[in-house]
């Protein structure tokens, strides 16, 4: 019977964070240098073909962090979505040192099941302190009455957990979103739509896991609410299943405090499926991904059977910290009752 580790997993350290815990790796030293495996089950989310994608994205800049030097920062990361992850079975994350600058050092990671590739991503880190006295700088603003809608702090990460309802925050396995709705959401133009949340991860992030911790962390997060923001700038219903219990990461959680319509009648979003996924990190050592952080999503694009999303995330004080891209391929089906059995079929999409 498979198992979802190479080795049995650890009790969970209590000294870690959830999200610490969620992204821990084992290194295979025995096998080969530079060769990781993850230390627990990663989640399958409700309804997805695979394996949460940012728990991959993770876990792929936790290896490639762990050979570099800790005065390198990740600034870009590139990724690919190649086939959906089996979380019944381990993956094996293999790194490639590409490069070893003076300035920048590059590291290619390939995430592997049964042998073959899921999941690829290239990585890029800067040497800390290489920009130079004087930089030229420039930055989105947090966008406005966010702050209005940052969730108040109850002093227990235990409280909040409980409480998913209550404040309008919710669980979503390692880390918690209250979600604000869509901005702009009467606009007849999806375009200038902006879905925004309020993240971050449960608990505190070690000390002694640095930066990198938080990084990854933050990595984790982006990948929450992304995919589904083209059916909700279109006011789309996210699945064909309308009996289907929706994921922590579905579109039927209710806007807070901004009103949103109702979906159109009989249409509805069968299939999305993410292609890429890349993450620009503007400020590293400034990112705490265990304090509240606001993430705003919009499509500029959709058309061809894909569409293209973008993120921003910022800290509470206003700093920009990450920029996010994604594409995705949608199949956006018309009808009724079984409208979707005509195309079961098109479910393997990417395999």
């Amino acid at each position: 019977m498979p198992s979802p580790t190479l080795i049995p997993p650890p009790h969970p350290d209590p000294s870690k964070s959830p999200i610490e815990n969620v992204l821990a790796l084992t290194p295979l030293s025995s096998i080969g240098p530079d060769i990781f495996t993850n230390t627990r089950e990663l989640w399958h989310p409700p309804h997805a073909r695979g394996i949460y994608g940012g728990a991959v994205i993770a876990q792929c800049l936790s290896a490639a962090q762990a050979t570099i030097a800790p005065s390198y920062l990740i600034h870009s990361m590139h990724c690919y979505f190649v086939l959906a992850g089996d979380s019944t079975i381990p993956i094996l994350y293999h790194v490639e040192r590409v490069r070893d600058g003076k300035s920048f050092v590059t590291r290619t990671v390939q995430a592997r099941q049964k042998g073959r590739c899921i999941f690829t991503t290239t990585c890029s880190f800067m040497r800390e302190g290489s920009e130079g006295a004087k930089a030229v700088a420039h930055g989105w603003e947090l966008p406005e009455g966010v702050t209005e809608l940052l969730p108040e702090e109850n002093g227990t990460d235990e409280a909040e957990e409980d409480d998913a309802e209550g404040n309008g925050v919710r669980r979503i396995g390692p880390f918690v979103s209250r979600r604000m709705g869509v901005a702009n959401n009467d606009s007849p133009h999806p375009h200038l739509k902006k879905a925004q949340q309020w993240i971050r991860s449960l608990g505190r992030i070690s000390p002694s896991a640095g930066h990198q911790a938080h990084l990854s962390a933050l990595a984790y997060m982006t990948d929450s609410y992304f995919v589904g923001t083209i059916a909700r700038v279109h006011n789309l219903s996210r699945f064909a299943d309308i009996n289907a219990r929706p994921s922590p990461s579905s579109s039927s959680t209710p806007a807070i405090t901004r009103p949103s319509s109702s979906p159109k009648p009989q249409e509805k979003v069968g299939m999305m499926v993410s292609l890429d996924h890349t993450i620009y990190f503007h400020h590293p050592l400034l990112t705490r991904a265990d304090e509240w952080m606001c993430s705003e999503m919009e499509s500029p694009w959709s058309g061809s059977g894909r569409g293209l999303v973008l993120q921003r995330i910022w800290s509470k004080d206003g700093t920009l910290l990450a920029s996010c891209v994604q594409e995705v391929s949608s199949l956006f089906l018309l009808g009724g009752v079984g409208w979707w059995q005509g195309v079961e079929g098109k479910s393997q999409l990417r395999n």
